[in-house]
């Protein structure tokens, strides 16, 4: 196998899903780093259920002469996956591979280029609704993944109000796919409380899965209980500009060594309310078991961490 000229590699590092439209999502984002840095090897793996996983991909780095691999974790917010189950999965191959500098970048955070590609896709949304309402008339749903980590958690918010005051909306509000509260249909059901004449619900993620689908279908039924109320699905980030952007300079800080989290709010550094018990929690992945399982049309809840 040829070695690469360049013996810096990355490792760019996913959740996984058993929905093959966002395994496919995914592997562009890896397509499109390749394309955006040829200097580089780049490999893309999952935590758990898609192929390759991130071994494998590690391994692939290894053998095309891989000397110095960063490896950067697909996600927004830096909660379970970031901060627990991603390093222990490179931790556990790194100590196999002592010859090798491994590098763990950080998540994407909250980011203007990213508030920029979420401003985007809202517009895209109003741009098709068959009628013209006035932002001051418009509430924006913002719905993110939902984790068990308060800080998290907390970025959505930020998000949101970024959005709202940027945007001029007369409203915002935000709900979860799960694992935390409120939920996209109870959070619908407070929003249609609140008298404005449309809501436009804007998934934060990255790319599709069966948690996307299920927020489109939860702002449908509302939609069909409220007939009074317009209500609007905007797309999630997926492959905008913006968004391929913000990974670069992820990739860059990593390599400068300027790419350290915000541990401010950490439940594992600090005592965060109601998650005193967190600190220094092991750093264990939770994922042996769905590794690698594979695709098959259906994705599933995650009622642990992340």
């Amino acid at each position: 196998m040829t070695e690469t000229t360049n013996s810096t590699a990355i490792m760019i590092c996913g959740h996984g899903s058993r929905y093959d439209d966002a395994v496919e999502e995914f592997n562009k984002l890896a397509d499109y780093m390749r394309e955006r840095l040829p200097q580089y090897d780049v490999e893309s793996g999952f935590l758990e259920f898609a192929m390759p996983v991130i071994r494998t991909g590690l391994e692939k780095l290894i053998e095309r002469g891989a000397k110095k691999i960063v490896c950067m974790p697909g996600m927004l917010f830096a909660a379970g996956h970031v901060k627990n189950d991603l390093p222990s999965e490179i931790n556990n191959f790194a100590a196999g591979h002592p010859d090798i500098e491994f590098i763990f970048g950080r998540d994407l955070a909250i980011d203007p280029q990213l508030l920029k590609a979420a401003r985007d896709r809202i517009e895209e949304c109003e741009a098709t609704a068959a009628t013209k309402v006035d932002r001051k008339e418009t509430l924006l749903m913002v719905v993110g993944r939902g984790t068990n980590d308060s800080d998290a958690n907390s970025n959505v918010h930020k998000v949101a109000r970024m959005l709202l005051e940027g945007m001029g909306f007369g409203w915002a509000e935000v709900s979860y796919s799960g694992v935390t509260y409120p939920l996209v249909d109870e959070g619908m059901k407070h929003a249609m409380k609140l008298g404005y004449k449309r809501i436009i619900v804007f998934p934060y993620f990255l790319f599709t899965d069966i948690l996307v689908r299920r927020i489109y279908a939860w702002a449908d039924e509302a939609a069909a209980a409220n007939p009074d109320v317009e209500v609007l699905n905007a797309s999630y980030l997926n492959d905008h500009t913006q968004l391929l952007d913000c990974f670069v300079d992820r990739i860059e800080e990593a390599l400068v060594g300027s790419n350290a989290m915000n541990c401010l709010l950490c439940k594992y550094r600090e005592q965060i309310i109601k998650y005193e018990g967190d600190v220094s929690t092991a750093q264990v992945d939770h994922h042996h078991n769905v590794s690698g399982i594979g695709t098959n049309g259906h994705d599933h809840d995650h009622p642990y961490k992340d």
